[in-house]
């Protein structure tokens, strides 16, 4: 069996996840390769799964992207997935479903009405790596930050901002073939006054984490709406979680597409769990 695990050429030396999800594939006695998605020299029909990973510059060739992975078999995750999942408006379904997320308002214009809260997020609807994202204070910025999204032709989202990931940081659950497999605290990466910027680094103060069981009944239903949804739960998912002035556990967002999967904080060989079930869902079960 061969696969190969799909990154970009601009952001693959970043992906510390990728040597060890080769280094599982070789203790598993599988062929692996590391390859990027706009290659033209790439074979895609040469491999029994091709693993979507680290294609981190997809949010500026969206139409490109989702072209070229409608044209690959045995795509994992599959274009069903990744359609829905590239744009963060999937949230609304996920609402729909049951699942609790925060209060979300979409494409706020000047003079829109945003809530009674202290601060707020505005980014895109298509974006990876807090890249156009910004923490605002004042409503007008919020109007202006949304307005600028919008005039250059793009979508955009306001939420509040939960004060508690100041402190607590966000719980990233990372499942594999739907089973749980380990999980991180993310530390807080908008900081206050700083305006928009897209050099912020999201891995510098994460460790390792023990999800609550509250947390674990809002990513079960979280993924119970992704089955609903596609059929089954994809092969890798990220459910990313904060805490609200309650006490609830509320999504913020689910990562289908292309998430970090964090392999280095994991416990034990996370690694050799996702190639078990990438090995599992090839011999049982249709591509999701």
């Amino acid at each position: 069996m061969t696969i190969t695990f799909v990154t970009a050429s601009s952001t693959g030396v970043r992906d510390t996840d990728l040597p060890r999800l080769v280094a599982a594939a070789d203790r598993a006695g599988l062929a692996a390769d590391i390859t990027v998605w706009d290659d033209p020299e790439v074979d895609w029909l040469s491999y029994d799964a091709v693993v979507i990973r680290s294609c981190w510059d997809y949010t500026a060739r969206a139409g490109e992207f989702l072209g070229w992975a409608a044209s690959v078999p045995h795509l994992h995750n599959g274009i069903d997935v990744l359609r829905w999942n590239t744009d963060k408006t999937y949230l609304r379904d996920l609402e729909a479903a049951g699942v609790p997320i925060i209060e979300t308002r979409w494409d706020v214009r000047d003079g829109d009405d945003l809530g009674d809260h202290d601060e707020w997020v505005v980014k895109p609807t298509v974006s990876a790596g807090s890249r156009d994202t910004a923490r605002w204070t004042t409503a007008a910025e919020v109007h202006a930050h949304s307005t600028d999204l919008l005039a250059a032709g793009r979508h955009s989202m306001t939420q509040p901002y939960i004060a508690s990931v100041d402190d607590e940081g966000e719980t990233a659950m990372l499942f594999f073939g739907g089973t749980f497999s380990h999980a991180i605290r993310k530390g807080p990466i908008l900081a206050r006054g700083e305006g928009v910027r897209d050099d912020r680094n999201g891995r510098g103060d994460n460790v390792a984490r023990t999800p609550t069981d509250a947390q674990h009944e809002v990513a079960a239903a979280a993924l119970a709406a992704l089955h609903d949804r596609f059929g089954q739960v994809p092969l890798y998912v990220r459910v990313d979680l904060v805490t609200d002035a309650d006490g609830a556990s509320l999504l913020i967002e689910l990562e289908a597409a292309e998430p970090f999967l964090f392999l280095d904080m994991a416990p034990d060989s996370a690694a050799d769990r996702f190639i078990a079930s990438l090995v599992h869902r090839l011999g049982d079960a249709p591509t999701t």
